[in-house]
């Protein structure tokens, strides 16, 4: 994939040949989340604390080696919740930490895709050295010096941090609100998928090509690798490049991704009768009579 930042955007190729933008967070967003995130740190550090000045002294009653055992259980506790907390939240958590959430952005991998728990852990292991010598300082000075906002850790991970967008057009089906009666649900039998309930015509479809059903379907196999915001940002915009070059429009009360579903479902029923045509004038050719 391609990636080139316009201004405080970013633009991004996608193997589906289709071009998105993400915007990337800026220093002053990033900054109140780390600060959000510190302060929900600190107070469950104080709470461990507090819970392991209760715990280790009753402990002495017991011996030297259970209380040994405690404070060893303590400080490695310490240890995975000081470098865990922000590696699980972004692996595990569509690249949002608490603080991150609350700001509205996330991290992301360079090429658009949501981060794997490697690449979360290896932009926090380096989070010490942007530490340096207090508070972030190192990380800011990389920051201000690279036009995509990365400090070491994002450099090293190849991770950037990107606002979160709006989406325009639900992608999980239908969102609307309906009032369905007993009787309807006693007559209706076990409906198709979404997709095959929409009908598109088949002139708009004629234009378009294998060519389009193959970025149909390398966006298929990806999707669920990447975050919902950049998965929701894709298919629009392949949408979009489909509905220009067809005419096709989007029924109502139909979301982008049943769309895109229902156009490479038809053009492949397309090809197949047309595979089948071709079969049939082929014997027809072929016969003998007798």
């Amino acid at each position: 994939m391609a990636m080139e930042p316009i201004g405080d955007q970013l633009n991004i190729e996608t193997p589906e040949l289709v071009s998105i933008e993400m915007p990337i967070a800026g220093i002053g967003s990033r900054f109140v989340a780390i600060v959000v995130d510190y302060l929900i740190w600190g107070v469950a550090f104080t709470v461990l604390a507090v819970l392991a000045a209760l715990i280790i002294p009753a402990l002495h009653i017991f011996g030297g080696l259970s209380a040994s055992w405690a404070i060893g259980i303590f400080l490695f506790i310490i240890f995975l919740f000081q470098w865990g907390y922000f590696a699980l939240f972004e692996a595990f958590g569509n690249g949002c930490t608490p603080g991150k959430r609350a700001m509205k952005i996330h991290v992301i991998h360079r090429s658009g895709r949501a981060i794997s728990f490697v690449e979360a852990l290896a932009r926090n292991l380096v989070r010490f050295v942007d530490y340096l010598p207090s508070f972030y300082v190192v990380g800011v000075i990389t920051m201000f010096l690279n036009r995509n906002h990365q400090r070491l850790g994002d450099m090293v991970a190849g991770t950037l941090v990107v606002r979160d967008r709006e989406i325009e057009s639900p992608h999980w089906g239908e969102l609307g609100s309906r009032t369905i009666t007993t009787h309807t649900l006693a007559a209706a039998g076990p409906l198709p998928p979404p997709h095959l309930r929409v009908t598109l015509p088949a002139t708009e479809l004629a234009k378009l090509s294998t060519t389009d059903l193959e970025i149909l379907e390398s966006f298929f196999s990806r999707r669920l690798d990447m975050d919902l915001t950049t998965r929701a940002a894709l298919a629009q915009r392949i949408a979009s490049a489909l509905r220009a070059k067809s005419g096709l429009e989007i029924p109502p009360e139909t979301s982008v991704e049943t769309f895109l579903e229902a156009v490479a479902h038809q053009i492949r029923e397309v090809a197949r009768m047309n595979t089948g045509s071709r079969n049939i004038d082929s014997s027809a050719g072929s016969g003998q009579v007798t």
